[in-house]
C-alpha cells in the first residue's frame, strides 16, 4: 500500500499513544484503501483523504484509537467525534422536526428556511446542477417565485468530489446533491442503511459511451496499451466513475483489477499532481481532470472510457425525508436545472466562460465537455439506458466490497422532474437524442463556433488560420468522443485524415484499413492545408 507524509487535516485521525504496533485491523478494514501502516513507527494513519465516513475502522479498532472526524463543511468545520456520536447524530435526527436541508428552518408563515445543496465545481459536466445554476441564479428565482410566505436562502457548499456530499446528506446535512453514477449507489445504500434513504431525482450531463472518463498517462511515456499497465502504479478515486471504467477496461484487457496493477486512492487533483511528479504511472479519471492534462501538455489519452460502449452519467440525488416535506422546492429546483440546461444549449460558449470564470479552469477545457457538441450530453430526463447502465454498475461495486445488493428501481423516483418539466415536455426529453458528432473550431474573440462537415475540413481551416484559432475538437473516427485536435492521434486513409482519441483507438483502425497509416498533427495540417 502506497504511503504518504502523515497528516492531521483528514477525516480519519489515529491516537498513535493507542495505536498497537504491527496491528493493521482498521487498514484492513477500509473499503476505500485510505489507511496504511507508517513503516517508520508501525502505525496506522490516512495517506489519502478519499472517505464514505462509514466507520467500519473505527468500529474494529480494539483500543479505540481510530477517530471519524466530523463531516466536512466548506466553509467551517465541525469538532471531531467519535463513530459512535456520528451515528447516534444520525439516528437523532430522524426524531426531530423536519428543517430545510441541514439549514434552520422555522415552520409556518413568515418563516426562514435554508436550503442546502452540495455539488462539484470542478466535475463540470454537473454544471446545470451546480455552477451554471448557480451563477445564474435561477434557484433562488424558482424559490422566490413559489410565493408560500417563506423566505429561502441557498447555501451552495462545493466540493471534489462525491463522497464528502453523500456523507452530508446522509447525516442529514444536505438535501439536494449532485454526483456520478457510483458514488449515487454508494449513496443509496448508505442512506438506507443509516435511516437516511436518498433518491435519484434527475440527471445532469452523460455520455452513452462512457466517455466522460479516461485512462491518461504523461506524454512521453512508453505506455502504449492497456496491457502496458500490468505491475504499474495507477491512480483514481476509488469507487468513482472513473474506477468503474479502470476496473472494466483492465478486465476486458484480461488483467485482474485487484491483482494486476497498483491501484493508488487519490483525489482527482492529487492523482494529477503524481502523474507529474512521476510517482504514478498512469491516471484514471472523470471529466474535466484528462481533458485539463491534455490541454496543458501533461498527459496523453491512454485509454478512452467510450471504448467500453457503456453509459456513464452525474445525477442529482435528494434526501427523501426532504422531498416528502418540501416537494415544491425539490421541483423549485428541478425547474431551474432544466432553465440552466436550456442556457447552456442556447448558449455553449457562454455558458462554458461562465464555468470557466467560476471554477479556474480554462473555458477551452470546459467546451470540450459541455459544448454544442461536447463529450457530455445534458438532459434531466431519467432515461431507460441510463438507468439499465446503473443497474450494471452495481456488480462492479460490489466485486469490489463497497455495496450489497443495490434495488435500482426503487433509487429511482421521477415523479418530481416530471412535475417540474410537465408530461409533454419530460416525454420530449426522455426521447432526446444527443447531438451528431462534428468538428468545430473556436476562433480567437468569437462569440461563437464554427462547425465542419469533416476533420479534414478543420484542418484546413486551420492551417490557414493558426494563429487565429483559440482551440479545435474532433471526433473520433470511432468512438465518437471529442478531442482536442493537436492532442489527438491522426492517421491517413487514402485522402481522409481521421482523427482518435488514443493511440491504441487509431492501431486497432489500422488492423482493418490496408493501406492507412499513423502521421503527426503537424503533416496533417500540412496534408489538409
Amino acid at each position: 500500500m502506497p504511503l504518504a507524509p502523515q497528516r492531521a487535516d483528514v477525516p480519519v485521525t489515529i491516537d498513535e499513544s493507542k495505536c498497537i504496533d504491527g496491528c493493521t485491523l482498521c487498514v484492513d478494514m477500509c473499503p476505500l484503501d485510505s489507511l496504511a501502516i507508517d513503516e517508520s513507527n508501525g502505525k496506522a494513519y490516512m495517506h489519502v483523504d478519499e472517505c464514505w465516513y462509514y466507520g467500519p475502522c473505527a468500529a474494529r479498532c480494539p483500543t479505540g484509537a481510530v477517530t471519524v472526524n466530523a463531516l466536512p463543511a466548506p466553509v467551517r468545520g465541525p469538532t471531531p467525534m467519535k463513530l459512535k456520536a456520528f451515528a447516534a447524530l444520525a439516528t437523532a435526527a430522524l426524531v426531530l422536526p423536519l428543517t430545510a436541508c441541514g439549514g434552520s428552518a422555522t415552520t409556518g408563515a413568515g418563516s426562514t428556511v435554508t436550503i442546502t445543496v452540495g455539488y462539484q465545481s470542478k466535475t463540470i459536466n454537473t454544471v446545470t446542477a451546480g455552477t451554471l445554476l448557480r451563477s445564474l441564479g435561477s434557484f433562488e428565482k424558482e424559490l422566490k417565485s413559489l410565493g408560500d410566505g417563506t423566505t429561502y436562502k441557498v447555501n451552495w457548499q462545493d466540493y471534489a468530489t462525491g463522497a464528502p456530499i453523500a456523507a452530508q446528506m446522509t447525516a442529514g446535512k444536505i438535501g439536494i446533491g449532485s454526483m456520478g453514477d457510483f458514488p449515487l449507489l454508494i449513496n443509496a445504500v448508505r442512506g438506507k442503511q443509516l435511516g437516511r434513504p436518498t433518491r435519484l431525482v434527475s440527471v445532469t450531463g452523460y455520455n452513452l459511451r462512457g466517455g466522460l472518463n479516461t485512462i491518461v498517462t504523461v506524454p512521453d511515456s512508453k505506455l502504449a496499451t492497456l496491457d502496458d499497465l500490468r505491475g504499474m502504479k495507477v491512480s483514481t478515486s476509488i469507487g468513482s466513475a472513473a474506477d468503474g471504467t479502470l476496473v472494466r477496461a483492465l478486465q476486458r484487457a484480461g488483467i485482474d483489477p485487484d491483482k494486476g496493477i497498483q491501484k493508488l486512492n487519490q483525489q482527482p487533483a492529487v492523482g494529477a499532481s503524481a502523474l507529474s511528479a512521476g510517482s504514478t504511472d498512469a491516471l484514471s479519471q472523470f471529466v474535466a481532470w484528462p481533458g485539463l492534462l491534455a490541454f496543458q501538455g501533461k498527459a496523453k489519452a491512454l485509454y478512452d472510457g467510450a471504448a467500453l460502449d457503456l453509459p456513464t452519467f452525474h445525477g442529482v440525488t435528494a434526501r427523501e425525508d426532504f422531498a416528502k416535506k418540501r416537494p415544491a422546492v425539490l421541483e423549485a429546483f428541478l425547474r431551474a436545472q432544466a432553465e440552466a440546461t436550456t442556457y447552456l444549449h442556447d448558449h455553449p460558449l457562454a455558458a462554458a466562460q461562465k464555468v470557466a470564470k467560476a471554477t479556474d479552469l480554462p473555458a477551452e477545457v470546459v467546451y470540450l465537455y459541455n459544448g454544442a457538441h461536447g463529450i457530455a450530453t445534458f438532459d434531466p430526463a431519467l432515461k431507460p439506458q441510463l438507468i439499465s447502465a446503473l443497474k450494471k454498475d452495481v456488480s462492479v461495486l460490489k466485486s469490489a466490497k463497497l455495496v450489497g445488493d443495490v434495488d435500482v428501481d426503487a433509487f429511482v423516483d421521477d415523479q418530481y422532474v416530471k412535475r417540474a418539466l410537465g408530461p409533454t415536455a419530460y416525454a420530449d426529453q426522455l426521447a432526446a437524442s444527443p447531438p451528431p458528432a462534428a468538428s468545430e473550431v473556436w476562433p480567437k474573440g468569437a462569440s461563437s463556433t464554427r462547425t465542419f462537415a469533416s476533420p479534414s475540413a478543420l484542418l484546413h481551416y486551420v492551417s490557414s488560420h493558426r494563429d487565429a484559432v483559440r482551440a479545435a475538437y474532433v471526433p473520433d473516427a470511432t468512438t465518437g468522443t471529442l478531442w482536442f485536435a493537436d492532442r489527438a492521434a491522426w492517421v491517413a486513409d487514402g485522402s481522409d485524415l481521421r482523427p482518435f482519441v488514443t493511440a491504441e483507438t487509431a492501431r486497432a483502425y489500422l488492423a482493418g484499413h490496408q493501406g492507412a497509416h499513423t502521421i503527426s498533427y503537424a503533416s496533417a495540417l500540412e496534408r489538409a492545408s
